[in-house]
């Protein structure tokens, strides 16, 4: 049996135990929530993206939204009253990666949807000033000008139906279609405006 002494000696010893350690750690709580229908199923209500918003997503991860957005509300009191209801997994099983984290330069987005208009939401990214006086967010003009690409959205579609996304063949068709005429702006709100409409409601 290796005494504390004699592994603290043998650098190898200890970065292989440390990294079985680590290991049985993480399995034990990682490999249960593969296994709880509360993180595995969707909502009620839940769909997959359709295709503009889930050009609109990539778009959001793209420009780093991310970087200032968190889309995770927590079971907190501050949260919940200016928020509503906290996240819950089952609301993000159709984002690959999911856009949850702790950045709080902006406020959290996750019930952002329906909350203001599609002309808000463009004037805001064109100029967040416009709306929000006290705003530090960078303006996002380009968007407005560039077509929505759909040259790769069936195979995106085809390729989360691997994963359980559920897409129809109708569906998949007539992505192109959806997406024929609109901007990456277009894309961008369409995102943002289903965000948080399909979990539960504040009480």
């Amino acid at each position: 049996m290796f005494s504390h002494k004699t592994l603290e000696k043998n650098i190898g010893w200890l970065m292989v135990l440390s990294f079985l350690v680590i290991s049985v750690g993480g399995l034990v709580q990682i490999v249960p929530l593969f296994f709880q229908k509360s993180t595995t199923e969707a909502v009620p209500g839940l769909k997959p993206y359709n295709a503009l918003q889930l050009t609109g997503r990539d778009i959001y991860v793209r420009e780093g939204c991310y970087n200032c957005h968190s889309q995770m509300i927590r079971p907190f009191r501050a949260e919940t009253e200016r928020y509503g209801h906290f996240s819950v997994a089952g609301e993000f099983v159709y984002d690959r990666p999911f856009q949850w984290g702790s950045k709080r330069t902006g406020p959290d987005l996750h019930r952002v949807g329906g909350r203001y208009s599609d002309e808000w939401h463009y004037v805001h990214m064109m100029n967040p000033r416009d709306v929000v006086p006290e705003s530090n967010m960078p303006a996002y003009p380009w968007l407005a000008d560039a077509p929505a690409d759909a040259a790769n959205i069936q195979a995106k579609m085809r390729t989360l139906n691997v994963v359980g996304h559920g897409y129809t063949e109708e569906e998949i068709a007539n992505a192109p279609k959806m997406l024929e005429g609109k901007t990456e702006m277009d894309a961008l709100i369409a995102y943002m405006q289903v965000l948080g409409t399909s979990g539960p409601k504040a009480e």
